[in-house]
């Protein structure tokens, strides 16, 4: 994207209203309107072949009687008309467009979406839009759309796929004080997306923190890429996790794949935090639009009262944030602060005695204590105290230490005083809240957003590999006779030619050559069937293990024969494999899923139970380095399992990871082949004994 038509776009000198009318209540009057209520310094062309002067504004027929540069077309004119318009400022030589109409892709008509598109390009222009409300900005004074007024003035950016929702958000800035300086409306993204404005934005010194609300992309590995570049916080609340359009769940791993693991798995690697909802967005970017980030583990609390020091405990546990007890020294200068029945513990209860000066003292000692790394201030009203000069008190005293990067965060529980207290606090940097944990929240978001970038700095390579010819000549024959799923043996021939270590395995088409087979591999053995229309072996009856003798064989062969059979009389059956029986060590499971916005995207979990009844399963997209698969293994909520649970012996888990990135390169290098696949289980051993792959699945895309 031409970051030159997205200055046009977002700080235009001049702006012109394709469509602009003389009726209050048209969109068209309203954005000419609003230009002018927001005080827009710039000029301001009015574009209507019939009026000839709207609210004090000369009116011009055509884009092309408009004199001069035009910098931005907002335009509002039918459907059936944007085409020609687009064309005319292409030819006046605009190079952004901000289409407010509707009536495009989200009705099914991308035809004329693409239309307009290829006009736009063909002259060198960027299209918003189109189905949007427009663009606000407090720094340029810009609402060049149809939300009522520009939201209450801040650092923070929000780009929303959904203008309705703007609308209400710009509302919701003046009653939560929660300060933004641009609100855009990105509707159907049919041009400009999600990464092109964090791209421009993270290069605009109005916006310290993206916002954003989303409810899908085109490109999810152009967001991840842009937002892992920028330098200023991001945080994404994501709409509609409760339906996903991925692959039919031909694998487990399908069917464990979802829209909330997929995209927090893409947040994740994009360096993006979470909101929950509406408020919790509103309540996170408060926190990440004024405040540095906690980098490290002590966060110290100070209270007046008891009870709001308990609720911010009990939120800091459930937000993740660690409390810890502060050092001797530090509460020994604390306890000069309050009464002999006060705690200087953590959280510091200073008692309902607190005043100015014991909120100033306190403050400015803990805050500038090496030992601190993150401070937050809770306040429960008292007739003794007045909220305001409790909030500058606290200011004042974190103004003094000239410490600015350690983060601070404020909640007052009162009143209309503790409001005004509150907004005051706000509009001098400071995020301040109505409740202990919504504090608390908020600096759970501040040291998310440290975590999470140091995760992913200098993780940008993955080792891909260099030749994949063995694997292409599996699929090549699968394709030829019609298929799209592989047989356990070439699917673990292909696992195997990309280096992970599978069982050894043979096909027999015969009981004899099963029994040759089973000598030459040596007992004991595991028999399975081989056949493309039976994908889970299991539910038919077409696996047998711990096969010991000869007899053994022969019995088994004609029982997976007649199992199958049953289980499908038309299943093509080719035969059974015999395989070595491999030791028994942990069981995991690792798969795939080729993700329609993220493209491959790997799992990895423990297997039995905890993937068939808790779904204890980690995402990623693929690839993946040995750092983040090393993540993915310790973010499960079994992994005690895997560092020897009672009384066992550590599993290999070096050995898991390099699975894991050798895995994910896998998939990715044929990211336009395979649609699903699964490793499981795979056995894990002691340390340094290494793993084996005992089952595999793959499913082709469809072509």
């Amino acid at each position: 994207m031409d970051q030159t038509a997205l200055d046009n776009l977002l700080q235009p000198k001049t702006v012109a209203v394709v469509g602009a009318s003389a009726q209050p209540g048209k969109i068209g009057y309203t954005v000419i309107e609003n230009l002018l209520e927001g005080g827009y310094n710039g000029k301001i062309y009015p574009i209507n072949p019939t009026a000839t002067e709207i609210l004090g504004l000369k009116v011009f027929p055509t884009i092309a009687d408009v004199p001069g540069k035009v910098d931005l077309a907002v335009i509002t004119v039918p459907v059936k008309f944007v085409a020609q318009v687009s064309k005319e400022c292409g030819e006046k030589g605009i190079k952004a467009l901000s289409v407010i109409t509707s009536g495009f892709s989200e009705v099914g008509r991308k035809d004329l979406e693409d239309e307009l598109v290829d006009i736009a390009h063909q002259y060198g222009m960027c299209v918003l839009g189109p189905n949007i409300v427009g663009t606000l900005s407090n720094s340029d004074k810009l609402n060049a759309s149809f939300a009522p007024f520009l939201p209450f003035p801040g650092k923070a950016t929000l780009i929303t796929q959904s203008g309705a929702l703007l609308i209400a958000m710009d509302a919701i800035t003046y009653t939560r004080k929660v300060g933004f300086d641009k609100m855009i409306s990105i509707g159907n993204m049919a041009d400009v997306d999600f990464a092109d404005l964090i791209t421009w934005l993270d290069k605009d010194d109005n916006t310290s923190c993206i916002c954003l609300y989303i409810e899908g992309f085109k490109d999810g590995r152009k967001f991840i890429e842009a937002s892992r570049n920028t330098k200023k916080p991001i945080i994404a609340l994501k709409a509609g996790v409760s339906a996903h359009g991925a692959a039919a769940a031909a694998s487990h791993t399908g069917s464990l794949a979802g829209a909330v693991k997929v995209y927090g798995a893409a947040f994740q690697q994009a360096g993006v935090v979470q909101a929950s909802d509406l408020n919790n967005l509103f309540d996170r970017t408060l926190a990440l639009s004024l405040q540095p980030p906690l980098r490290k583990e002590n966060l110290l609390v100070i209270t007046n009262g008891g009870g709001v020091g308990v609720l911010a405990t009990d939120a800091a546990e459930r937000f993740g944030v660690p409390l810890h007890f502060a050092p001797q020294d530090v509460q020994d200068e604390l306890k000069k602060h309050m009464p002999e029945f006060g705690s200087a513990k953590n959280p510091v209860d200073l008692t309902g005695m607190a005043g100015n000066d014991w909120y100033y003292k306190s403050v400015k000692f803990a805050y500038a204590h090496l030992w601190t790394d993150g401070l937050a201030v809770l306040y429960c009203e008292t007739a003794m105290t007045n909220p305001v000069e409790i909030a500058q008190a606290i200011k004042k005293a974190i103004e003094e230490t000239g410490i600015t990067d350690k983060p601070v965060v404020v909640s007052m529980v009162g009143g209309t005083r503790c409001d005004e207290a509150m907004q005051w606090l706000v509009e001098h940097g400071i995020p301040a809240y109505t409740a202990p944990d919504k504090a608390m929240n908020g600096m759970a978001a501040l040291r998310e957003y440290n975590n999470i970038r140091q995760s992913i700095n200098g993780t940008n390579e993955a080792k891909i590999p260099g030749s994949a010819k063995k694997a292409h000549e599996i699929i090549a024959k699968a394709r030829g006779e019609g298929r799209t799923a592989l047989t356990e043996i070439e699917a673990k021939k292909l696992f195997a030619s990309y280096g992970l270590p599978v069982t050894e395995i043979n096909l027999a088409k015969s009981e004899e050559e099963a029994v040759s087979l089973a000598h030459e591999t040596g007992f004991p053995i595991v028999m399975k069937v081989v056949s493309p229309d039976i994908i889970h072996k299991s539910d038919a009856g077409g696996v047998k293990v711990n096969i010991k003798d000869e007899a053994g064989v022969r019995s088994t062969y004609q029982t997976i024969l007649a199992n199958c059979k049953a289980y499908n009389a038309n299943a093509d059956i080719r035969g059974v494999a015999v395989q070595e029986m491999a030791p028994l060590g942990t069981e995991v499971i690792i798969g795939s899923i080729n993700d329609p916005t993220f493209g491959p995207t790997v799992m990895f979990g423990l297997g039995g139970i905890f993937v068939e009844v808790l779904k204890d399963v980690i995402f990623r997209v693929a690839p993946v380095t040995k750092g983040q698969a090393e993540q993915m293994i310790n973010e499960i909520r079994s992994v005690a399992i895997l560092a020897g649970a009672r009384g066992e012996a550590p599993r290999d888990r070096a050995a898991l990871a390099d699975l894991v990135c050798s895995y994910a390169a896998m998939i990715y290098d044929l990211r336009d082949e395979v649609a699903e696949t699964d490793a499981n289980p795979v056995l894990v051993y002691e340390e340094g004994k290494g793993l084996k792959v005992v089952d595999a699945r793959i499913i082709l895309k469809k072509k």
